[in-house]
């Protein structure tokens, strides 16, 4: 949460902006000089608005916040790079939100990996009609997340975020296995 920062002085102090009358007045200078503690803050933010709408830029907290306004799909374990990166790509995600591209793009931001995305469909055309079908009549989506370390890698959590981005109507199934590598490395 934040909080006022010891010794923040306003840079607009509100006791050389009295009238006259109340310049010599102790009590009305000290009234106001406590204001001044309490509006510091508020002119120092109100300085540097912008930034805290500028997701490299941002606060910590106000980042977190932010993820909330844009409707990114995090679960508050990420590290705050990828949660800074979350919300300056919310737009675009949102744009191809339910596409082959979208899903991999959110599942790439929240595990750092590309997934295997297997679908049934397809689309084709022919010169003759009757020509053959492509894809599978019976609709799915597979995504297999391959990682050195399956352990490491919440299965719940990809099927959280598969769930989120995949279009709305393909049944699916979501796996995190080991990545196949080469023999000998």
């Amino acid at each position: 949460m934040r909080g006022t920062p010891a010794g923040m002085a306003s840079p607009h102090p509100l006791g050389g902006q009295l009238p006259a009358v109340y310049a010599d007045d102790d009590f009305a200078q000290r009234f106001v000089e406590g204001l001044d503690v309490v509006l510091a803050p508020l002119f120092h933010v109100l300085d540097c608005l912008e930034s805290y709408f500028t997701p490299a830029l941002a606060p910590e907290d106000f980042v977190d916040w932010l993820t909330t306004w844009v409707g990114t799909e995090l679960d508050g374990t990420e590290p705050l790079a990828t949660r800074r990166r979350a919300v300056a790509t919310a737009v675009s995600l949102h744009r191809v939100r339910g596409t082959r591209r979208g899903l991999s793009e959110a599942v790439h931001l929240a595990f750092g990996v590309r997934p295997e995305i297997t679908e049934s469909g397809g689309a084709t055309w022919s010169a003759r009609p009757l020509g053959p079908f492509p894809g599978s009549p019976r609709p799915g989506l597979r995504v297999t997340l391959r990682v050195r370390d399956p352990s490491a890698t919440d299965p719940h959590r990809l099927h959280a975020v598969v769930a989120a981005a995949r279009p709305a109507h393909l049944p699916f199934t979501a796996e995190v296995t080991h990545l196949l590598t080469p023999e000998g490395t």
